[in-house]
């Protein structure tokens, strides 16, 4: 099944990261956190992905063909025009990287994809978020209502720690240091979507959030998997210290996957196929 991540955004909320790159290109733990979300599909097998471009997205081109040019130890025979790669840790995806155009709504990003991702189930997800989830579960619940739309819904954190007082002595029965808050639910991302989401979609100007769900929600073809467990977005650049410290920590909740999947490879590459290619775009 087909992952598509929209990767097109501005990140205006933490520009002090992305006058640079695209938001998800700030790296968490030194990888970028769409390098994190697809590490999350992966462990479930689900390596066939299809990023949709829009803001610097030759970022994150040059990264996926670093990515493979780059890794591991190189030897370089300049006469021939050849890269030797050795002991490089490379795992097994195929990523289509769609140029989807500079101001593109999110609903026109997901429309303009739909030439890469067929006439299958497929599933969605933002290019600023992480979670514990369970991608199995979530399948088999999607495939269990026969909808054309399951949202992964959350309990979003809270900023702060949660406090429960007596108010008329001032003391503080319990404290929470930032939990997820008891009520409400929000919009997690982590869709899976069948292909009759796209008639939803006008155009480049539409919003996803908007008119598609709303559409979707009104003509009972949207249904909602709660995700109970960790979730956590990254708009801010307080968010990303927090996903950072979480990675520092070595207790990365959202880190579900295991580094055996990749596989030490060797392979001979030219020049043309490895680091010309990557700095030209």
């Amino acid at each position: 099944m087909k992952v598509a991540v929209l990767a097109g955004g501005r990140g205006s909320r933490i520009a002090e990261e992305t006058e640079v790159k695209p938001k998800p290109m700030v790296e968490i733990g030194g990888h970028p956190i769409l390098w994190h979300i697809m590490k999350i599909y992966a462990h479930y097998d689900h390596t066939d992905f299809v990023i949709a471009l829009g803001y610097k997205g030759e970022v994150i081109k040059k990264y996926m063909v670093d990515y493979c040019s780059l890794s591991g130890n190189l030897t370089v025979d300049i006469g021939r025009g050849t890269v030797d790669t050795r002991g490089a840790k490379r795992p097994s995806w195929t990523v289509d990287l769609v140029d989807t155009g500079i101001s593109t709504q999110t609903g026109g990003r997901i429309k303009r994809l739909a030439p890469f991702l067929g006439d299958d189930t497929f599933m969605l997800t933002w290019g600023d978020g992480v979670a514990d989830i369970d991608i199995d579960a979530l399948l088999d619940f999607h495939r269990s209502h026969n909808k054309l739309a399951t949202m992964t819904i959350v309990r979003p954190p809270a900023r702060y720690g949660h406090i429960e007082m007596d108010h008329e002595s001032g003391r503080i029965h319990r404290f929470t240091e930032k939990p997820q808050l008891g009520e409400g639910w929000i919009n997690g991302a982590f869709f899976v979507l069948e292909p009759g989401v796209f008639d939803y979609i006008d155009g480049d100007e539409t919003v996803w959030e908007h008119e598609p769900l709303e559409g979707l929600a009104r003509d009972g073809e949207l249904m909602a998997y709660r995700h109970t467990a960790f979730w956590q977005c990254m708009d801010t650049l307080r968010e990303k210290h927090i996903l950072e410290n979480y990675w520092q920590s070595g207790d990365a909740p959202w880190k579900i996957w295991s580094d055996d999947k990749e596989i030490v490879s060797t392979g001979l590459l030219t020049f043309g196929q490895s680091l010309e290619n990557s700095y030209t775009s």
